[in-house]
C-alpha cells in the first residue's frame, strides 16, 4: 500500500514540475495555483510536496540540470571519438535546454545543487576539449577555457537569439548541433 503512495507521490512530483516548467516558460510571475491547475492537481497537493515557489524552483533546477547531466553522459566524453561525442552533447544538450528554456535560464535556480551540477558539467567540458585537443580537433594552442565559453554562447544564442525561433534548424536538435560545431571548429572564415 505504501509503495502505491510513493509511485503516486512521485507521478505528482513529475506532474507539478512538467506544468511548472511550461507555465513558467510562458509566465514566469505564474502562481503556484496556476501551476497546480496546469498539473491536474490541487493547489494543497503542490504545497505539500512544495512548501513554496523558491522550493519549487529549487526542484526545477535539480531536475533539469540532471537531465543536462544525464544528456552530457549520453554522448560518452571520455571514450566516442571526439567529432562524435561533440556533436551528440550538442545534440543532446539542445534537446534538453529547448525543453528546460525557463528553469535552465532562470538566474533565481542557482541552488547549491545546480552550482555543483555547472561546476561537474565545466570541468566535464574542459577535460573533454583537453582530450579533443591532444586528439588533433582542436588546434594544439587553442585556449580551451575560451573555447568552452564560446561553445556555450553558440549554444544559448542558437536558441535564445534573435530570430531562432524562426530558425527551421531550432527545430532540429541534429541540424542545429551541426552548425553549431562547424561554427566552433571553423569559424565563419572562407575555408581553403
Amino acid at each position: 500500500m505504501g509503495r502505491a503512495l510513493r509511485a503516486d507521490a512521485e507521478r505528482s512530483v513529475r506532474a507539478i514540475l512538467e506544468a511548472a516548467e511550461k507555465v513558467l516558460a510562458e509566465d514566469p510571475g505564474a502562481p503556484m495555483e496556476q501551476i497546480a491547475e496546469a498539473a491536474g492537481l490541487a493547489r494543497t497537493t503542490v504545497h505539500r510536496r512544495f512548501a513554496n515557489r523558491q522550493a519549487l524552483i529549487d526542484a526545477l533546477a535539480a531536475a533539469a540540470k540532471q537531465q543536462l547531466t544525464a544528456a552530457i553522459d549520453d554522448a560518452h566524453l571520455e571514450t566516442a571519438p571526439p567529432h562524435v561525442a561533440l556533436h551528440r552533447t550538442t545534440a543532446n544538450t539542445l534537446r534538453v535546454k529547448d525543453a528546460w528554456r525557463f528553469t535552465l535560464g532562470n538566474p533565481l535556480a542557482g541552488n547549491d545543487i545546480a552550482q555543483d551540477v555547472w561546476s561537474e558539467i565545466n570541468t566535464r567540458s574542459l577535460a573533454f576539449l583537453a582530450r579533443a585537443q591532444r586528439e588533433g580537433l582542436l588546434a594544439p594552442d587553442a585556449d580551451l577555457e575560451w573555447t568552452r565559453r564560446v561553445y556555450y554562447a553558440l549554444v544559448t544564442e542558437a536558441l535564445q537569439g534573435p530570430g531562432a525561433a524562426e530558425d527551421p534548424d531550432t527545430q532540429n536538435a541534429d541540424a542545429l548541433a551541426t552548425r553549431i560545431v562547424d561554427t566552433l571548429l571553423h569559424g565563419a572564415g572562407r575555408r581553403p
